[in-house]
């Protein structure tokens, strides 16, 4: 039997070991090139378009460098699109985060009925982009539910076209925006919440401490980082999908009064021709989705 100095051992220990790790790290090559592909490519392509002068997949490029930017600056309606985005995420962010995990701590006392409940909440994702939009333009006509509610209580006088009314329009938007994400958010709290002991809240209770001081003082602190995910989620949904919304419901206008951001990458590209100034907004969104991030990442970060 041939003995080997522990040189010798500890070499070919390290050579297996390299070879373990390379056999696993040729399992992930697919994801990897897959990621690589389809997310960083695209990304890439992002901020080059953003530096071009582009109207079209026939049309000639031509450098543009930072002009693109410089536009956007001085654009009046770039401006008026990143108030609307504002004010949507300023008024949708914390009522559908707040009003979901009420109703998640809702669901998770489980009273009669609450199954029904849980897959009735999941209606909005069963409806298509097109459906929804159908829906909430009756919802809105000149003729429809909200205007029949107002006239059957006598306040007529408050009817108005919502959606082609440039003082509400985006109300409006903001409103369906809030019921499309309100009931998902809510399933994935309240499925956080049924990991939480259910001693914990029997104990509350024989301590004296109401439904209100239950959810705020034990239930929220407790779940405070899931929350965290699900504002970044809703936050990312509402700063890049709600285009879908506007774009059924107004495409954009009265005017540009219910423009956003996203809105406008699928005008400038797909209605105006300038598929280079439209990346440039892209760009603009990435960035602030970035941030965003970043921010909501912080804010509950959970403090030990």
């Amino acid at each position: 039997m041939t003995a080997y100095s522990p040189d010798v051992v500890a070499l070919r220990r390290a050579k297996a070991r390299r070879r373990g790790e390379l056999v696993q790290l040729s399992a992930t090559l697919p994801a990897l090139l897959w990621f690589l592909v389809f997310t960083i490519g695209p990304l890439v392509s992002l901020f080059y378009f953003s530096t071009v002068n582009w109207r079209g997949l026939i049309a000639p490029r031509t450098p543009a460098g930072l002009d693109n930017f410089v536009r956007l600056v001085n654009d009046p309606v770039v401006w008026l699109a990143t108030g609307n985005t504002i004010l949507q995420l300023v008024v949708t962010l914390p009522i559908v985060v707040i009003g979901a995990f009420m109703i998640a701590y809702y669901l998770n006392l489980k009273p009669r009925g609450h199954r029904f409940v849980r897959a009735l909440m999941f209606t909005p994702v069963l409806l298509s982009a097109s459906a929804l939009a159908m829906v909430f333009v009756g919802v809105f006509a000149p003729q429809g539910m909200i205007n029949g509610f107002l006239d059957a209580l006598g306040l007529d006088q408050l009817a108005r076209p919502w959606l082609a009314n440039g003082d509400s329009a985006m109300w409006a938007i903001i409103i369906v925006t809030i019921w499309c994400s309100m009931s998902v958010s809510a399933i994935m709290l309240a499925a956080r919440l049924n990991s939480i002991d259910a001693s914990v809240f029997e104990a509350a209770e024989i301590d004296g401490c109401g439904h209100f001081r239950r959810i705020w003082s034990i239930a929220w602190p407790m779940c405070r980082e899931f929350v965290g995910v699900v504002t970044m989620l809703q936050f990312l949904w509402t700063l890049f999908s709600s285009a879908a919304v506007v774009l059924l419901l107004t495409k954009g206008g009265p005017g540009n009064a219910t423009a956003t951001l996203s809105f406008l990458v699928y005008d400038f590209a797909f209605n105006q021709s300038k598929v280079g100034y439209s990346q440039a907004v892209a760009v603009v969104l990435f960035i602030v989705g970035v941030a965003g991030i970043l921010v909501i990442r912080r804010a509950f970060r959970q403090k030990y």
